[in-house]
């Protein structure tokens, strides 16, 4: 069979089957530059054998099929890819986060709490590293040039602070990634992590890093409305997390004070408040020019409960504008009953989490049913019109 005889029973297939297969066969374009080039090799190869019969060609050819077919439902290195998309999504959130809490004043006074500047900076700069590897890795598997290209840009940046970021702990692996010194850290002048990180100071590597992780937010008009789903998906999925760690018992456990009182870790939960407060922010500024109905449906009832309970947010420093964007005032919140909060986000918080699971779920539909891929991620070869009613 030569390959425009090949060409020649795909054309054949697409003209003579039903929708199923014109579905399947309208991906031959992309297949054939991938997918569809390494399989016909093989077939071609085998084909080459004096001893081949119709019978055996036949076969083969069936065989070629099935593997394309296998491989277009079982995507394992386009799920590897979408994963590593998500977790760049999600660890650039979590990275920002850090920056900031490196960049706070109140990071380097002691609070009543018993909780010493030294441990604030030790904990604030362990979480940063942690961040930091999760983008760095995320991005040597992910797509998103538009953001990737920046991360890139951080890594330089770390690298010609090497020798400062010595000095308080932190060193360089050879993969790019970070490791952290607890010891050689708080042997150091804690001035230094605070000059080095400082908001005030536009050259300082923590400006400059911060900088990157905001250029991020950016995507090309080409790109731009997967990103906003792709955004809008990974802050929902964050607040989802972010309202059950609220509701949790884990997060309001007792801890000892340098006195040997118990007392909540405040530290903890109003990080865990604030980031609440910015993945919604986030989630709703994404959504903007989605129309998915099944996403818009959830984020109106996220709108009406969060409208239903201002007054009661007020109270732990946690206001909601005209234009429903949330603030948190770090004062007022960390004198709240903790208690409280706890037990108002039982009720609140698990609510949010359902509809955030929902907006995660219907944008997740709705990128998936643009590429022919289901939720699951198999491939859906009949298409996307079972995800119509969510579109």
């Amino acid at each position: 069979m030569s390959m425009n005889q090949g060409y020649s029973f795909f054309q054949g297939l697409s003209s003579s089957s039903g929708t199923g297969n014109q579905n399947f066969l309208s991906d031959y374009a992309s297949i054939k530059s991938g997918s569809y080039g390494r399989l016909m090799k093989a077939y071609y190869g085998a084909g080459k054998s004096s001893s081949t019969t119709s019978a055996g060609s036949s076969t083969s050819t069936s065989n070629v099929l099935d593997r394309i077919l296998e491989e277009r439902r079982n995507p394992k290195v386009s799920e590897d890819v979408k994963e590593a998309n998500s977790n760049l999504t999600k660890g650039i959130s979590s990275l920002r986060n850090s920056v900031s809490t490196l960049q706070n004043e109140n990071t380097y006074t002691n609070t009543e709490n018993g909780k010493t500047a030294a441990d604030k900076a030790v904990t604030a700069l362990k979480a940063y590293v942690s961040d930091y590897n999760d983008v760095v890795s995320a991005s040597k598997r992910s797509t998103m040039t538009n953001k990737t290209a920046y991360i890139a840009n951080i890594m330089k940046s770390t690298a010609a602070n090497a020798d400062k970021l010595s000095e308080i702990g932190v060193s360089i692996n050879q993969d790019g990634t970070l490791q952290f010194n607890e010891g050689k850290m708080r042997s150091a002048d804690l001035s230094k992590v605070q000059e080095l990180f400082s908001s005030k100071d536009s050259m300082s590597y923590g400006s400059t890093v911060m900088s990157r992780l905001q250029f991020t937010g950016i995507t090309s008009s080409a790109t731009d409305s997967a990103e906003k789903d792709n955004t809008a998906g990974s802050s929902a999925a964050a607040l989802k997390e972010d309202s059950k760690t609220l509701a949790s018992d884990k997060l309001y456990e007792m801890i000892k004070d340098k006195d040997g009182k118990e007392t909540y870790d405040i530290d903890k939960i109003f990080s865990t408040a604030k980031s609440f407060v910015d993945n919604y922010n986030r989630m709703f500024e994404a959504a903007k020019s989605i129309s998915n109905s099944g996403v818009t449906a959830n984020l109106a009832q996220i709108r009406e409960k969060t409208a239903q309970n201002k007054e009661a947010l007020k109270q732990f420093g946690i206001s909601v504008d005209e234009k429903g964007t949330m603030d948190i005032d770090e004062d007022t919140f960390k004198k709240s009953d903790m208690s409280q909060v706890q037990k108002f986000f039982k009720d609140y918080g698990s609510s949010i989490a359902t509809n955030a699971s929902l907006v995660d779920y219907y944008t997740t539909t709705k990128a998936n049913a643009s590429n022919g891929y289901t939720a699951a991620g198999a491939y859906n070869v009949q298409g996307s019109s079972r995800f119509a009613d969510y579109i």
